[in-house]
């Protein structure tokens, strides 16, 4: 009697083994979407201002003072100045370099202005470096009788210019005019500084210019 063997089963791939494969497509699948979504957003633009010269605090602004430039800022696009952001009156309130993309939150509505701007005579020349948009310190050295000053001290501690307009032909020679804006808490004691004829003289923070 011959004897029969039994057929040689091939065991089922386990369920399990199945899903992690699935899963591990998923994962990569997930994984290509994600990088896909990404460099999608980093491609995509929006149309924001930037200032198309310095201004500085205080300064009444316009469309006629910002250029349109396309930038890809992603989650930060709503925090930089559009067209649309442009309603009426407004006021820079602080210093925006030429060229710099212009943040919501740097202008603002001019009853809002904390600061205001003065024409002071430097008793010195400034340097070459000061333009508008420097920082600089106003002092101050009070009359004390016909061509003698007291000690100067600081008048003012945070000025920033506006213009400069440098004439050899001042009095004292090489000295210069400035537009400064100067906080409204700093005016009545520059103002008197001017009429009780005290020497003033500008002088940048450090650092301005460089």
């Amino acid at each position: 009697m011959t004897a029969h063997s039994d057929p040689v089963r091939t065991p089922r791939r386990a369920f399990w083994g199945d899903a992690r494969f699935f899963l591990g497509v998923l994962l990569v699948a997930a994984s290509v979407i994600g990088v896909w979504l990404v460099v999608s957003a980093a491609r995509q633009t929006v149309p924001v201002y930037a200032a198309a010269h310095t201004i500085v605090p205080g300064e009444a602004i316009g469309a006629g003072d910002f250029t349109v430039v396309d930038v890809a800022l992603g989650p930060l696009a709503g925090t930089y100045l559009t067209a649309d952001d442009l309603d009426g009156a407004q006021v820079a309130t602080r210093t925006i370099e030429a060229g710099e993309l212009v943040p919501a939150a740097s202008v603002g509505d001019p009853s809002d202005a904390r600061t205001t701007s003065v024409v002071v005579r430097s008793a010195v020349d400034v340097p070459a470096s000061v333009e508008a948009g420097t920082i600089v310190e106003l002092w101050s050295a009070p009359l004390l009788e016909q061509g003698a000053y007291d000690e100067p001290r600081i008048l003012v501690a945070d000025a920033t210019v506006v213009s400069v307009t440098r004439d050899d032909s001042m009095m004292g020679g090489g000295a210069a005019a400035l537009e400064l804006v100067i906080p409204r808490a700093d005016v009545p004691a520059t103002l008197a500084a001017m009429s009780d004829e005290s020497a003033l003289s500008v002088v940048p923070t450090m650092g301005a210019g460089s």
